[in-house]
């Protein structure tokens, strides 16, 4: 229902146009239920304050509370301590890893740069050539001698001149100083042998200077595979002679014991 209320001129004066009749029947529900709210409100709050807490269980509930978050809190800072710690160990084991990968370059570029270049090789290979080839030529030419200084014996035996038997015997002579001649190889051989033997060496100390940075000889047989013999039957056979240290020598005492 509208609200009638006579307006004076002061009012008018003042405050303007007052709203009209229709403006104030609208706001009515309005108002009635803002009041009905704080209505609610109030006894929400009746209810609240029916049991209040005591003074000291509010302060244990604040304490308890507390002693909640700083116990997590602990706990999750013995966890980023935990994880820090495993972050600095694989730390130190990456940094391992590292001078072990960059001091293993090292060895392979000193490998590389003074065995493996082709040039040093190609040296190794020329020195073991030429004692290949020097052993050839110093053996047929003691085989060359032996056999003329064979036939002269014969000659001579069957000749009855002094003229003769002495050609022969300056014949049989020469042909001793060259088998002397040829011998002289031999130096020749331990020199080129001495070469390629002193950069096998080289190759061998950095081999093992990799071999150490690994973990050692112990720890590379773990990875070494099963050797597998490809050889064919009578690539078997054909071993070379055994040095001395090698298992497998027949002794003279063995060849006798065949026979007894």
């Amino acid at each position: 229902m509208a609200i009638h209320r006579k307006r004076f001129r002061v009012e008018e004066a003042i405050v303007g146009e007052m709203p009209s009749p229709e403006m104030i029947e609208e706001a009515a529900p309005m108002h009635s239920e803002i009041m009905a709210e704080l209505r609610a409100i109030r006894a929400q709050m009746a209810k609240g304050t029916a049991a209040p807490l005591s003074a000291s269980a509010a302060m244990a509930a604040i304490d308890a509370s507390t002693a909640h978050e700083l116990a997590e809190t602990r706990t999750m800072l013995d966890t980023y301590r935990a994880q820090i710690e495993q972050c600095e160990k694989l730390k130190v084991e990456l940094d391992l890893i590292h001078d072990a990968i960059d001091r293993t370059k090292r060895e392979i570029a000193t490998l590389h740069g003074k065995s493996f270049d082709g040039g040093e090789m190609a040296k190794v290979n020329g020195e073991l050539g030429a004692v290949v080839g020097g052993t050839e030529q110093a053996t047929q030419q003691i085989l060359e001698a032996a056999e003329s200084i064979d036939q002269a014996a014969s000659a001579m035996s069957k000749v009855q001149s002094a003229d003769q038997r002495k050609r022969l015997a300056d014949d049989i002579q020469e042909r001793v100083i060259s088998i002397f001649e040829a011998c002289n190889f031999q130096d020749l051989t331990g020199q080129r042998i001495s070469k390629v033997m002193t950069t096998m060496k080289f190759i061998e100390q950095h081999i093992n200077a990799m071999m150490e940075i690994w973990g050692g000889v112990d720890a590379i047989k773990a990875h070494v595979p099963a050797p597998a013999d490809t050889r064919s039957e009578d690539e078997k056979l054909l071993n070379g002679p055994k040095l001395a240290g090698d298992v497998g020598h027949a002794s003279q005492d063995d060849i006798d014991a065949l026979f007894d």
